[in-house]
Formats: structure tokens, C-alpha cells, sequence
């Protein structure tokens, strides 16, 4: 019907029926819809005359009002992008993480940062627990030494839990000694949760778990809590800090032999029992060898039969 219309230039349902042998209302019906597609237009002054419009130009007059519309539309969430775009520095500029009470510090600058301005802010205690104490470098002591000195010298209380082993390192010795003639109080475990640094118990930092030099500052109140009272109760059954003298490290090294056959007897590999007392590997193997000796052991099974035997390990 459209090639006709096209070809004889009408568009009057009679002619078009008559021509094209079908039935009045049916070349009515057909002829609207291809008005309404804009295909065929009346021509003006005509009675029936009509012409066929190119599909192109009867697409781009369907499509005129929804272009329009799309073009406002697309003005309209430009604006609203601009207007809104504005607030974003306020958003990204704020801290969020105190909102969550926990912020993450990715650099050792940040966290050297947080910790300065957490001792100059801190009123009342300290608590910290430093695994691997028996391989602080001197250096390091000094520089812990001149900021708990201050820390001390304004009345502040002070508690530290190291590993077993630091009692056999010299430097931890002198370090623990002199802070503790100024107030400190350490106590050592053959055990350790992990690094911890509490403030006031307000402010708690821990390691990153990504084995990077960040941390974690945490103001959670619950959290914070909970780490305090995990500190509290390895602090509890900790020994005191004691150089030879006062106490003899007989017992110390005892207390880490029988750990570390506690732990050969749950399976965990050297390098597991080096991390969990705080000592080098190559110190951990030299200790796993004399117990095994001790036991006259050739076997990690043996060791365990024997220290069964010894009173060492429940059956």
C-alpha cells in the first residue's frame, strides 16, 4: 500500500481498496497506521491526494519529540552533576574512619605520627605488649627509653609484656632495668598475643595484617576494651621482668622448652614456634635440637612419646 500511495500520489481508502482488491476498512485501517508512522501525508487542497514521505524523514519526525526530551532530560542530570560535584571535598575531606572508631595508618610516618601525638595526649597508663623482645636492636631501646622517660617523669603508669626471650638479650636487660627505676613495670610470657599499644584505654594501635609497617588505630570502645582485657589476663599470669640475679633464668628457659614441646606435640613447624616465642628460627632449631637430645629422641613422634613419659605433655 505504501509503494502504491508512493506511485499514484492518493491516499483515499476507496481507490486504494479498489485498486488493491481488499476491503474498504481494512485500507482504511492500513492507511492510518502508515499516517501515524509519518510515511504518507495528504496533500494540501487535494480531495485524496496524498504522497509517500521518505522512511528516513518520517524516522526524524517520530524521533524529534523524544530527542527533545532525552536532550532535556541529559541537561537536567548535567546540572544536577555540577551542582552535587560541588559537595564531594567535603566528603572525601573528612575522616570517616572515626565515624567506625577504627583508621588505618599505610605508612610507618603516620604511624610514628599517631604514636608522638597518642604520648603527648596520654594522661594516665600505657599498656603494651612488644613479642620478639629478645631482638630489639640497642638503638631502638635507647630511643623507647628517652620517650617512656617522659612518659613516666608525668606520673603516667606504665605496663609492658615481652616474650620469654628477652631476658637473655643485654640490651632488653639495661632497657628494662633503668625504665624500671623510673616507675615501668614489665613482666615477660612464654607466650604472646600479638603487638599492642593501648592509651588511657581510649586508643589502641595494632599491627596491619599485611605484613607492611602500617597500623591500625582503633577508638571502638568495645574493641579497645576487649584488647585491654585480653592484656590483663596474659599480664596475670606473666612472670616479673628479673635480671639473673634476682631471679635466675633456669626457670624462664624451663618454661620455654615445655612450650616448645607443647607445640612440637600440636604439630607446628619451626618456623610457627619461632613467631609464637618471639625468637630467631635459627634459635628455635637450637632448642627443638637440645630437647631432642634432652629425649633422647631421633623423631618429633619419639619427643612426644618421651615427654609423656617425663611429665612434660598430658597423656
Amino acid at each position: 500500500m505504501y509503494q502504491w500511495v508512493l506511485v499514484h500520489r492518493r491516499m483515499d481508502p476507496e481507490s486504494v481498496a479498489a485498486a488493491l482488491g481488499i476491503p474498504v476498512g481494512n485500507a482504511t485501517a492500513t492507511l492510518r497506521r502508515l499516517a501515524e508512522l509519518r510515511l504518507i501525508a495528504p496533500l494540501p487542497g487535494g480531495e485524496g491526494a496524498g504522497y509517500a514521505v521518505p522512511p528516513d524523514v518520517a524516522m526524524a519526525q517520530l524521533a524529534a519529540p523524544g530527542e527533545d526530551r532525552i536532550r532535556r532530560e541529559e541537561e537536567w542530570i548535567a546540572d544536577r552533576r555540577a551542582l552535587l560535584s560541588g559537595f564531594m571535598p567535603y566528603y572525601y575531606g573528612v575522616d570517616r574512619h572515626r565515624d567506625t572508631g577504627v583508621e588505618v595508618l599505610s605508612s610507618l610516618s603516620d604511624v610514628r605520627s599517631a604514636l608522638n601525638q597518642a604520648a603527648e595526649q596520654c594522661r594516665t597508663e600505657v599498656l603494651a605488649s612488644q613479642p620478639g623482645g629478645g631482638s630489639r636492636a640497642p638503638e631502638a631501646m635507647q630511643e623507647a627509653l628517652v620517650r617512656d622517660r617522659a612518659l613516666l617523669g608525668r606520673g603516667i603508669r606504665m605496663r609492658t609484656l615481652y616474650h620469654h626471650t628477652a631476658r637473655f638479650n643485654g640490651p632488653s636487660q639495661a632497657y628494662v632495668e633503668a625504665a624500671s627505676r623510673l616507675g615501668g613495670q614489665y613482666r615477660t610470657s612464654h607466650e604472646l598475643f600479638g603487638r599492642l599499644i593501648v592509651f588511657d584505654r581510649h586508643l589502641a594501635f595494632v599491627p596491619a595484617s599485611d605484613g607492611s609497617w602500617g597500623s591500625v588505630a582503633v577508638r571502638q570502645p568495645w574493641l579497645v576494651a576487649y584488647l585491654c582485657e585480653i592484656f590483663e589476663q596474659t599480664w596475670d599470669r606473666a612472670r616479673p621482668f628479673a635480671v639473673a640475679a634476682a631471679e635466675g633464668l633456669e626457670k624462664v628457659a624451663q618454661d620455654i622448652d615445655r612450650t616448645i614441646v607443647e607445640l612440637l606435640a600440636a604439630g607446628l613447624k619451626d618456623e610457627a614456634i619461632a613467631r609464637r616465642l618471639g625468637m630467631s628460627l635459627r634459635t628455635a632449631r637450637r632448642h627443638i635440637a637440645d630437647i631432642m637430645q634432652q629425649l633422647d629422641a631421633e623423631s618429633r613422634f619419639q619427643a612426644g612419646v618421651a615427654a609423656v613419659r617425663a611429665g612434660l605433655l598430658p597423656e
